[in-house]
C-alpha cells in the first residue's frame, strides 16, 4: 500500500459524538481496512495530544521522521543543509507515512560541540517555516535552547523534543510558556564526554525512570502538566551497549509513569556494535529494535528510514492487535 500525506479529513457530528478516530494515511494496519474501515476491538481509547492546530492520536504508535540539518549529524550530516534539499526529503517521509517531522539543527551525536543558540537557530528557523507553511507538516524541534523554542514555536512547529530535559537555562520557562507538547529525555553526561565511561551505580532501567520522575515533577511544578509531556529513554545517551540492551528488554517498567513512550534507536552504534555493521547497513537491525519497542509500549519512532518501518510497525501491530482487526 502506498501511503501518501494528506490534509485531515472533516470529523462528523457522529464521529465528534462518539470520539471516533478520524481516517489517517499514517496509520497502521491500512492494508487491512475494507472500505477505509478499520476496527481494532482491544485498543484502548485515543489518547490525543495537541500539537499546535494538530491533533495526533496516539491510540497506535505513530513514526517521526529524522531531518538534520546539521553538518556533522553521525548518519546523514550535511545531506539536508539546504532549505530545497530538507523540503524535500521531508516530503518523501510524509508520503512514506511519517506523522512527526523532527528537525535538528544541533548535532547530539557522542563528542559533538555544542553550538551558539543562534548558529542553531539560523539552521532550523528557515525549514521550520516552510514545512509548516507549504506541507501543512506536524514539525517537531530537538533543541535545548530556550531561544529555538520560542522562535520555532512562533513559526508554527507542534513539538518540542529535549536531549537535556528542559534543563538548560530558561528552557522550561520558555517550553511551558510555548503551549506545545514536550518529550523530556534521559542522558548521562553531555555529548562530548557521555559515551566515554558510562555507568551507573543502579540499574540502568531504574536510573532512567527516576531521572525521568524528577523531571516530570520539576515541569509540573512550573506549570508544565504532565498532560503535555511525552518521555524517551534515551537510547545511545550515555549508555553501555549492555545498558542499551537492557533498557530495551525492561522498557515497559517505564509505563508506570503513564506518559507517551518515544524511543530512537535508529542507525546508533547498538547495532552496529552488536551485529558488525556500518551505519549504511543497520537497517535491518533498526527494524528488529522497532518492533521490539512497539511490542514494548513505544507510541512514537523516531527513524531515518521511514517506509520500512512503518511496515515493520504495521506487522507489529496486526500481531499485537490479532483478534481486533476484521475485514
Amino acid at each position: 500500500m502506498i501511503r501518501h500525506a494528506v490534509a485531515p479529513p472533516t470529523r462528523s457530528a457522529a464521529q465528534r459524538e462518539a470520539n471516533e478516530p478520524l481516517p489517517d494515511k499514517s496509520a497502521p494496519l491500512g492494508r487491512f481496512c475494507h472500505k477505509d474501515r478499520i476496527k481494532m476491538l482491544r485498543t484502548p481509547p485515543p489518547v490525543w495530544l495537541q500539537c499546535g492546530h494538530h491533533r495526533l492520536d496516539l491510540s497506535y504508535p505513530r513514526v517521526m521522521g529524522i531531518l538534520n540539518v546539521t553538518p556533522d549529524s553521525f548518519s546523514d550530516g550535511g545531506r539536508h543543509v539546504a532549505t530545497d534539499d530538507a523540503l524535500r526529503h521531508a516530503e518523501r517521509m510524509l508520503a512514506e507515512g511519517a506523522a512527526i517531522i523532527d528537525v535538528g539543527g544541533e548535532s547530539t551525536r557522542p563528542g559533538a560541540e555544542q553550538i551558539s543558540p543562534q548558529q542553531e537557530l539560523d539552521r532550523v528557523a528557515p525549514v521550520v517555516e516552510r514545512l509548516v507553511r507549504e506541507l501543512d507538516a506536524l514539525v517537531s524541534v530537538d533543541t535545548s535552547s530556550a531561544l529555538v523554542m520560542r522562535e520555532t514555536a512562533e513559526l508554527g512547529a507542534g513539538m518540542i523534543n529535549d536531549v537535556r530535559s528542559l534543563e538548560g537555562e530558561g528552557a522550561l520557562a520558555a517550553a511551558s510558556a510555548s503551549g506545545l507538547p514536550v518529550c523530556l529525555m534521559h542522558r548521562q553526561g553531555e555529548p562530548r564526554d557521555m559515551q566515554l565511561a558510562p555507568r551507573y551505580d543502579v540499574p540502568v532501567e531504574q536510573a532512567v525512570f527516576d531521572y525521568l520522575r524528577a523531571r516530570i515533577a520539576a515541569c509540573e511544578a512550573q506549570g508544565l502538566h504532565r498532560e503535555r509531556l511525552l518521555i524517551d529513554p534515551g537510547f545511545g545517551f550515555g549508555k553501555t551497549v549492555e545498558h542499551n540492551l537492557r533498557l530495551l528488554n525492561r522498557m515497559q517498567e517505564l509505563a508506570a509513569l503513564d506518559l507517551p513512550l518515544l524511543v530512537g534507536m535508529s542507525r546508533k552504534s547498538m547495532i552496529g556494535k552488536v551485529l558488525g555493521r556500518p551505519v549504511e547497513e543497520r537497517l535491518a537491525g533498526g527494524l528488529a529494535l522497532a518492533s521490539l519497542a512497539v511490542e514494548r509500549g513505544a507510541r512514537i519512532l523516531r527513524v531515518h528510514d521511514v517506509g520500512p518501518v512503518m511496515d515493520a510497525v504495521n506487522m507489529t501491530w496486526a500481531v499485537l492487535e490479532e483478534g481486533g482487526v476484521h475485514e
